[in-house]
């Protein structure tokens, strides 16, 4: 008898696998599929990023994410392979040991599809989670999904930047949206971020090519859209877009030329 499909779901912080693709994960698992997810950030900036009176509770605002993503895949049906400890938003810089560690859970749990966020500037994170995604296109199918962006200067979520016609919308019954809310209410800690999150559908495709070194479209990125703020919030992301994608450009040069894709048309 053939196993039951076994999927990944590369998760860059904690609650990406319930923005991005939960219903599409619980469907999946409902089919017999075993869905699991690696989380490969704490979902947590660097203790040195936050208030000066919340650094001393800093392992207690990461084992609280971690236990939000727990509760939440089991609610979905999908099993955790793990948890890195890397910040938020510094993945870029733990790309060689992301991608061993994918490299592995791949092997040990014998996956035989990857799935990841869209190259869509939502985070930072995100872009680079799709990168380490694509370096391995070559050895297994890899979907993505998408999130959020400000493409032309407005949010837009569950919708990719542009269409390459092979795109599986999946509208959401009642009970998958209601059941979708109660998963992102489970993560408490980022309720004041989750509010531009729709639940009325989800949209997948194969993993299309892209150009690493540019961000994904011009303008305003989304997760850029508070550098302007004149002090140090813990919670805007001031790295600026371009050294983000210098060191994505400088991982995707250096990993395996079996993994390129032609990129004529960005991001299609």
């Amino acid at each position: 008898m053939t196993a039951p499909t076994r999927i990944l779901i590369l998760v860059p912080h904690p609650d990406d696998e319930v923005v991005g693709c939960g219903i599409a994960a619980r469907r999946e698992a409902l089919c017999g599929k075993h869905v699991l997810a690696l989380y490969l950030t704490t979902g947590v900036p660097e203790r040195e990023l936050l208030w000066p009176w919340q650094r001393r509770h800093y392992e207690a605002l990461v084992a609280a994410r971690r236990a939000e993503a727990e509760a939440a895949a089991e609610l979905l049906g999908i099993m955790p392979a793990g948890f890195q400890d890397v910040p938020a938003r510094t993945l870029k810089s733990h790309l060689a040991p992301s991608l061993a560690r994918i490299e592995t859970t791949l092997a040990a749990e014998r996956i035989a599809e990857l799935w990841t966020p869209a190259f869509e500037g939502g985070h930072q994170d995100h872009d680079a989670t799709n990168l380490l995604a694509s370096r391995l296109r070559h050895r297994l199918p890899v979907v993505e999904f998408a999130e959020y962006h400000l493409a032309g200067g407005r949010v837009e979520s569950q919708r990719f930047l542009a269409a390459c016609g092979d795109e599986r919308h999946l509208v959401l019954t009642a009970a998958e949206a209601a059941l979708k809310r109660r998963a992102l209410a489970l993560y408490r800690s980022e309720r004041r971020n989750l509010a531009h999150v729709r639940s009325e559908r989800e949209c997948l495709r194969p993993l299309a090519p892209y150009d690493y070194a540019s961000a994904p479209h011009a303008g305003r990125l989304f997760y850029a859209r508070f550098q302007w703020v004149p002090f140090r919030h813990p919670r805007v992301d001031f790295d600026p877009p371009g050294r983000v994608y210098a060191a994505l450009a400088r991982f995707a040069a250096e990993t395996s030329a079996a993994a390129e894709m032609p990129t004529d048309v960005p991001g299609c």
